[in-house]
């Protein structure tokens, strides 16, 4: 006679004994939850995000020339791809003054990556760039990209990054810049938005 076959099971959990089990001694056993009776006068409270006073609908009336621009690691990287002049470009897409600005954060990514992206740094640090300091610990730049974002709606976020992306499209009134076809495109400025057209 050979060896009988045994199913293997999966997923068997050790059972576990409830805190209000008989067997359990007194002290350790679980108390049974004491309900409160509801007070009809009382007044009920419930928490409502409060929106941005600066949204008519989905109009983001803090958006206007000269636009602040929140600039993204691979953004830079992919304009020198692409062989465009970053503020000139900037510029030609929005029709206005655009003040490209960078946070510590996305710096430090930029130098991170070495010897490699040595153009890249040195366009980073052009006088023409806003800096904008970082208090949070890390350089995760989408983070704390997303995060600025949410708290002040006057940037628009130049980015390639389609996860970034994705984030940002959730936030309602924030345009986003990318690269296609060798030029800069924007996706969602205000005229977009259904403001009123006279």
């Amino acid at each position: 006679m050979g060896k009988q076959k045994k199913a293997r099971k999966y997923a068997v959990m050790k059972r576990m004994i409830s805190l209000r089990d008989e067997r359990i001694k007194e002290k350790d056993r679980a108390k049974a939850p004491v309900k409160k009776k509801e007070d009809p006068s009382a007044i009920k409270e419930r928490e409502v995000p409060q929106h941005p006073s600066c949204l008519f609908f989905q109009y983001n009336t803090q958006l206007g020339p000269p636009y602040h621009i929140l600039v993204d690691t691979n953004f830079i990287n992919f304009s020198i791809k692409a062989k465009l002049d970053l503020v000139q470009s900037m510029m030609d897409c929005l029709y206005a003054k655009c003040i490209p600005c960078i946070t510590d954060c996305v710096m430090g990514e930029i130098e991170k990556l070495g010897q490699k992206y040595r153009v890249a740094l040195r366009i980073a640090k052009d006088p023409r760039f806003e800096r904008l300091p970082c208090m949070h610990k890390g350089t995760y730049a989408d983070d704390c990209l997303v995060q600025r974002v949410t708290q002040h709606k006057c940037y628009i976020v130049a980015t390639v990054d389609k996860e970034l992306k994705r984030r940002i499209r959730k936030i309602p009134g924030v345009p986003i810049m990318y690269i296609s076809r060798h030029r800069y495109n924007i996706e969602r400025m205000p005229d977009d938005y259904g403001a009123p057209r006279f």
